[in-house]
């Protein structure tokens, strides 16, 4: 004997034939909704990315107004200030053209030039790198400087090398760069 349940048309169905259905069904419901939150998704880092770009773009317009004014205060025609120029010139189309194209089509065109020019690509991207890592340190020391300027006294009143050479005593070589918090306490 199967087991089978009316249907409203009158026809008899197994009961693993609805359970089939009804399977069938949440997963419809379920694709339809994972569909809605991935397009969710999508439009978000759309515009997540799209507003880094625009960020970018005005990082860099704000790097070539300064290349445009250190090329202004430059001497007329000399080799620095045509030079500050150009690359004031570029960083502004650059910036332009950033903000003129979306996100893909700028990895398509840097994908397409470090197929054509390699080499270029790798030492354009080591510049950045060095460009970056000293923009970095310069901005994390100016912070530290700003934050930490009791340190930095201390530091200043430090005893030289030679008067410390003389309080750990004789016979013993003291780095005047290197001292340990014990030696500190000495003093």
């Amino acid at each position: 004997m199967t087991n089978t349940n009316k249907t409203e048309s009158g026809t008899d169905k197994p009961i693993g034939e609805k359970a089939k259905e009804a399977a069938t069904a949440a997963t419809q419901e379920a694709k339809a909704t994972a569909q809605g939150v991935a397009d969710t998704v999508a439009i978000e880092a759309g515009n997540y990315a799209g507003q880094a770009k625009d960020a970018a773009a005005d990082e860099v317009k704000g790097v070539a107004s300064a290349l445009r004014t250190a090329a202004e205060e430059m001497r007329s025609g000399s080799p620095q200030e045509r030079t500050f120029s150009q690359i004031a010139e570029g960083l502004a189309d650059a910036s332009d053209a950033m903000r003129d194209k979306d996100l893909g089509e700028m990895v398509g065109a840097v994908t397409d030039f470090a197929k054509r020019n390699p080499m270029v690509f790798l030492g354009s991207a080591a510049l950045i790198g060095f460009a970056a890592t000293r923009f970095a340190k310069a901005s994390s020391d100016s912070t530290s400087n700003r934050t930490s300027s009791g340190q930095q006294e201390r530091r200043m009143d430090r005893p030289s090398a030679a008067h410390r050479s003389d309080i750990a005593g004789a016979g013993s070589v003291q780095s005047p760069a290197v001292s340990t918090s014990h030696e500190r306490s000495k003093l």
